[in-house]
Order: C-alpha cells, then structure tokens, then sequence
C-alpha cells in the first residue's frame, strides 16, 4: 500500500463520511491541532526514557486524543461521530483531576506566575499545555458553527490544567526550582 494517494493535491480533503473539504477549513485545522498536540506528547513520553510513573497516563491520554481527532474530522451530517466521543465520560474526567490532584499534591503553594522552564521534560510538558489551550480555542471557534460534544470541551480544558500541574511535577521529582514572574 502506498502512502500517497495524491487525493489531496488539490488543496482539499475527506471527512469520515466521505465529504471532501479545503485542508484550510477551521475543522481540518482544530483536528490537526489535536494531531501536533499528540505528536508532542509522544516526545514527552520518549524524553521520559520510561522511567516515569507518568507514561502509561500520557499514552492512555494519546489513544483519547485519537478518538478526539477522529470525533472532529468527522462529517456530522453523514455520520455519527458520537461513538468517538463516548470514552470520555464523566469517569474519564475524574481520572484526570484524580491525577492532577495526586501529581500535585506535593508541590509547593504558586505565589506568582511561572516563566515554563526548568528540565527538558518540564518544558515539554508546558508546549504541550499551551498547545491543548491552543486546541481548545479553535475547537470553540468550531462550536459556533457545529455543535461539540460538551465532554470533549470539558476534556480539553481539564487536560491543559493536567500539562501545567505535570510540568511543575516534573521539576520537583527532578529538584529543579520554578522560575517565577516577580511580583510587581
């Protein structure tokens, strides 16, 4: 099997249902947001060299982000994207802020904004933070013309609080202080 088709040549592309769209489309666009977002996390999970307690969390946070993807590349008038939606339920959410609360635990109070940086893997964390904020907006933007699934927003949002809370972890396991913004 090749892995050109040469069907997007043109500028555009298919939905699952089989529309074909402008690849500039904001739907194409918030899925592909949802794609680099995964690719990042997957270097978080590389450059923690499975030695992490996180990694299994961040790969079962990676297979959702599939059906978040395919969810969102989905013609909604000619099929039901609503089964890629359904593994992220209320428990599903409870496990995030479960986690957040139990990475958080011991970190120390913030008295101010943090500048993200510190280790590798801390900064990782904070791309992948900015670029869920980054997906959210534009799977807002898409709210106003087709109607998102409520548990995706509230996962998306939730999942940004996940990546900051990961990257203040990161730097307390590894003894790294927080860089703060000053207090004016």
């Amino acid at each position: 099997m090749k892995i050109y088709t040469k069907t997007g040549d043109s500028g555009f592309t298919g939905l699952i249902g089989g529309t074909r769209i402008e690849k500039c489309n904001p739907q194409i666009d918030v899925y592909g947001t949802i794609d680099e977002l995964n690719a990042f996390i997957g270097l978080l999970v590389a450059k923690l060299h499975n030695k992490s307690t996180h990694i299994s969390f961040l790969q079962n946070i990676q297979r959702i982000l599939f059906d978040v993807g395919a969810y969102l590349a989905t013609d909604f008038e000619k099929y039901d994207a609503e089964k890629f939606a359904a593994k992220i339920n209320d428990n599903f959410i409870q496990s995030i802020e479960n986690e957040i609360d139990k990475i958080g635990a011991d970190l120390p109070p913030l008295k101010s904004f943090i500048i993200p940086s510190g280790t590798e893997t801390s900064a990782m964390a904070h791309i992948c933070r900015t670029v869920t904020r980054r997906a959210e907006r534009k799977i807002l933007f898409l709210n106003k013309k087709i109607t998102i699934n409520k548990q995706i927003l509230v996962f998306i949002n939730r999942l940004s609080d996940y990546f900051f809370v990961l990257a203040r972890n990161l730097n307390f396991e590894n003894q790294t202080e927080e860089n703060f913004t000053e207090k004016n």
